[in-house]
């Protein structure tokens, strides 16, 4: 019951945060906001790199690493070669927030409770993050390359979230 609830909250921080997505975003806040997604994935990895010894969970945290990375690091070449500057907003900071939140969180966390919380954390991360690329973000974006790039990386993050799922269930983390 735990898990569920620690499922739980992760889904309504993030849904929180996704009501700011459907506040009127410019190409430029939803670029930011989505390369700030990618980033604090990679740095949840990091954590899960540091502190699981399951192998899992560490295959998983290098694939998050490798593909958020060559997502992110498309994004910058579109923003070079477009000769634009990302825009904070309130999105993407409320994102830093909980990341640094539940960062926290999981740094007090150890052995199994730790992977599980990591994975539950991934799951609901990902479900939320690829209903609002897809839903809100792609449906908004007036940059033909930038759509593009938001639909080629939503096909990988899909396969992140279905992973994600399996880890979980995996590791028996739903009650």
């Amino acid at each position: 019951m735990k898990k569920l609830a620690q499922i739980a909250a992760v889904c309504t921080a993030m849904t929180a945060g996704a009501a700011f997505a459907g506040d009127a975003m410019n190409d430029l806040e939803i670029a930011h906001t989505a390369y700030t997604a990618g980033q604090l994935d990679i740095r949840y990895a990091h954590l899960a790199l540091a502190m699981s010894e399951s192998e899992a969970v560490r295959n998983f945290a290098q694939t998050m690493i490798r593909d958020h990375s060559a997502v992110n690091e498309a994004a910058g070449a579109l923003i070079t070669e477009l000769n634009v500057v990302p825009q904070d907003n309130d999105l993407s900071r409320a994102l830093v927030q909980g990341a640094a939140d539940k960062r926290a969180e999981l740094a007090g966390l150890t052995g199994a409770a730790f992977d599980c919380a990591y994975a539950t954390n991934e799951l609901g991360y990902h479900q939320v993050v690829n209903q609002t690329v897809e839903n809100t973000f792609i449906p908004a974006v007036t940059v033909a390359p930038l759509k593009s790039l938001l639909e080629e990386a939503l096909v990988t993050f899909k396969q992140h979230e279905g992973h994600a799922e399996m880890m979980v269930k995996g590791l028996e983390c739903a009650s």
